[in-house]
């Protein structure tokens, strides 16, 4: 069970970077197979470009059950674990873009900020992160911890600023980007190494 529970809206006063920083996620429960007690975590969904906006989506005891079956089996390799975290980022995004009731484009599209439903990268790095850390605490990622949002692009190397939220490899120390923001909401996420994600987007470049 996903509801969507308030809408909230920055001041466009904020920087998207405060904005960010703004995410709280509340945990209930120490582990996904423990959402059949009955407790939910809830998250603040960032949209509208910047995290313009914010919406209150609880991730229930079916939910949780659906996570838990995916990430069953996936502590025997860690190449495993992140075809896990892919199907999990992909339905978080399908329970968030169902809360919020519009299902963003792929990518950023020029003049959809402060378009409820639509998010840019600061948007999708900020809510993956915020899941992958529900992950961590919920003890299903065995191989990976969660580190801070990274970026690329600076305009004058050719390319558009560009965030990414970050997992690391407990065993070999590879860092990897846990990108969603190429496919519209629901689609699974890019993940692969940061240093060769650092190296693309020159010319909107995946």
């Amino acid at each position: 069970m996903v509801a969507i529970m308030s809408d909230h809206r920055y001041p466009s006063r904020l920087p998207a970077v405060a904005a960010a920083l703004a995410l709280a996620v509340l945990f209930g429960g120490n582990a996904l197979a423990q959402g059949s007690a009955g407790k939910a975590a809830a998250f603040f969904v960032c949209h509208g470009y910047g995290c313009e906006y914010r919406t209150k989506v609880l991730i229930g005891p079916t939910d949780a059950e659906r996570l838990a079956a995916i990430f069953a089996g996936s502590a025997s390799s860690a190449q495993a674990e992140r075809d896990s975290i892919r199907k999990a980022v992909s339905l978080f995004e399908e329970r968030s873009t169902s809360a919020i009731g519009i299902r963003d484009d792929a990518r950023s599209q020029f003049g959809e900020g402060r378009i409820k439903g639509q998010m840019d990268c600061i948007d999708e790095s900020t809510n993956t992160h915020g899941f992958l850390l529900y992950l961590q605490k919920a003890g299903v990622l065995h191989h990976h911890a969660v580190l801070a949002n990274s970026s690329r692009g600076l305009f004058v190397d050719g390319r558009y600023p560009h965030a990414t939220a970050v997992i690391k490899d407990k065993e070999t120390g590879e860092i990897f980007a846990v990108d969603s923001w190429f496919e519209p909401g629901g689609g699974p996420p890019d993940i692969m190494l940061l240093s060769e994600w650092k190296k693309r987007g020159v010319m909107g470049e995946r």
